[in-house]
């Protein structure tokens, strides 16, 4: 316990005490000992099919899957999220990557117009452990998307539940995707909802949230959702999307800008990086990793 304390590290109460060490290891290995996280999204094979990594603004590099465990391992990111089927496919290939697991996925080929958004695991924590046995990978956590404001939200919530004790059980650190998204959410962006979502990471015991920057209102900024959906998270720790691609310059700015305010403890940033060449992608992550990590 003295050594979580120089630490300051959180061990979540659900993490039992012989797999303390374990979430301890896992911990500081994506967060380099800052309780901040870069984390290499990329989770749009299943999410956003191909127009993510195949078109005239991307480079010809991105539509073979290898390009981002590539990215992950010349790069300098804190861990890489992808699925299971990815990592084992390429997992022995980099077998220095952190990986985060994301859970669950789906395509966005039914649109929220015709029917609620809902996502279902498509593997156990178990098989996850099991996996990290027999392949030696480095497999540092889980990440899980929850839709808020679905009418499957109640499905939803009881699965994340469930999978973020499961996952602490095993000493693994666990990300939700938080997205507000349904025909009821009028403004995903809405920083009153970023707020609450947050609220609903830390009520499931997540480590990490990830949100959407909230949009300004008439009487508060960014800034100020921020701050609010900050305190709202509580112990959960939030970490912004990157979105989709933008000039290198601009996104960086926007990325330290709010690093800066210090309400937030990292990204989660998938297409503004892997839908460049490998040499500018890669140069990119070490540009955010020295605005996450050193300031």
């Amino acid at each position: 316990m003295d050594l979580t304390n120089n630490l300051k590290i959180q061990i979540p109460a659900d993490v039992p005490e012989q797999f303390i060490n374990e979430y301890i290891s896992n911990y500081l290995a994506i967060t380099r000992n800052l309780n901040r996280l870069f984390l290499f999204s990329c989770d749009q094979k299943i999410e956003h099919l191909n127009k993510d990594f195949y078109g005239p603004s991307i480079d010809p590099q991105d539509n073979d899957p290898e390009h981002l465990f590539k990215i992950a391992h010349a790069g300098d990111v804190g861990a890489f999220a992808t699925h299971l089927g990815l990592i084992a496919h390429y997992g022995k290939q980099y077998p220095t990557i952190k990986y985060i697991v994301k859970i669950n996925g789906k395509t966005d080929l039914i649109p929220t117009s015709q029917r609620d958004p809902i996502s279902y695991s498509l593997w156990t924590i178990d098989q996850i452990v099991s996996f990290k046995q027999r392949s030696q990978l480095p497999i540092c956590g889980i990440g899980y998307t929850l839709y808020l404001g679905s009418e499957f939200e109640s499905e939803m919530l009881a699965e994340a539940a469930q999978i973020i004790y499961q996952a602490h059980s095993q000493g693994l650190v666990t990300i939700l995707w938080m997205y507000p998204r349904g025909k009821s959410v009028k403004n995903e962006r809405s920083g009153d909802l970023i707020a609450g979502a947050a609220g609903v990471a830390v009520s499931l015991g997540a480590d990490f949230a990830k949100i959407n920057p909230p949009e300004p209102s008439d009487t508060k900024t960014t800034d100020d959702w921020l701050a609010i959906a900050a305190q709202a998270a509580g112990k959960t720790k939030l970490i912004v999307s990157g979105g989709s691609k933008r000039e290198e310059q601009k996104f960086l700015s926007e990325l330290s800008s709010i690093m800066n305010s210090g309400l937030i403890a990292g990204t989660a940033t998938g297409r503004n990086i892997h839908q460049r060449s490998l040499n500018d992608a890669v140069a990119l992550t070490r540009a955010i990793s020295k605005i996450v990590y050193k300031n």
